[in-house]
């Protein structure tokens, strides 16, 4: 996925710089590299580098994962591209909506990316399963501030919810924010755990 969308970084730009959502992407992009490298207005050539820069880093940059959507979004349209689940993802969704639960996601990646993935995975569409997408338009994953939005966006109080995930930083804002929480391994073997739950695949939840 990352080395599909660094290929076509550039080829995008140029094809798509007139996009009103992609300059967008490219403002918040050319704020962020002022604060890094201070250049006023780099040029096209410059955000891509940048783009390349923020993704050798794994930089969680809003403007770099909104633009890697874009590009991952013709790559799903084309075929080139699929999204891939566990085995036991698709029948964990089915079961809990079910049960009358609602499921959302929180990612690092942009909602569009995730929508996209979800609805071109190698399960098949997985969306209809999926009530709500949050991004780091939300907040940082490991800030407890945005476990609060996301309950509130989905006028829950944060003690009816469960939050899974593998990093134990992020689990610990979920939990400071009032939110039950599980980490989930699947590698074999000892992981820190820091008091979380831990479960191996979704058929633990």
């Amino acid at each position: 996925m990352f080395g599909y969308a660094r290929a076509r970084v550039q080829e995008f730009l140029e094809r798509h710089e007139a996009d009103a959502d992609v300059q967008a992407d490219i403002a918040l992009l050319r704020a962020e590299h002022a604060a890094e490298v201070p250049a006023p207005n780099p040029p096209m050539a410059s955000v891509s580098a940048f783009v390349h820069w923020l993704m050798d880093r794994d930089r969680k940059s809003t403007g770099l994962k909104s633009l890697q959507g874009k590009i991952w979004e013709e790559g799903y349209r084309a075929g080139d591209l699929r999204g891939e689940v566990f085995p036991d993802v698709p029948p964990a969704l089915a079961r809990w909506r079910a049960q009358g639960r609602d499921i959302a996601i929180f990612s690092s990646g942009s909602v569009q990316a995730q929508r996209d993935l979800f609805a071109h995975s190698t399960a098949g569409d997985l969306t209809p399963f999926i009530r709500s997408y949050f991004d780091t338009t939300t907040g940082p994953k490991t800030a407890v501030q945005s476990y609060a939005r996301i309950a509130a966006a989905l006028n829950r109080a944060p003690s009816d919810m469960l939050f899974v995930s593998d990093v134990v930083a992020e689990l610990d804002g979920a939990r400071a924010a009032g939110m039950d929480t599980a980490l989930c391994v699947r590698a074999p073997g000892e992981a820190a755990t820091d008091g979380h739950p831990i479960i191996h695949t979704f058929d633990d939840v």
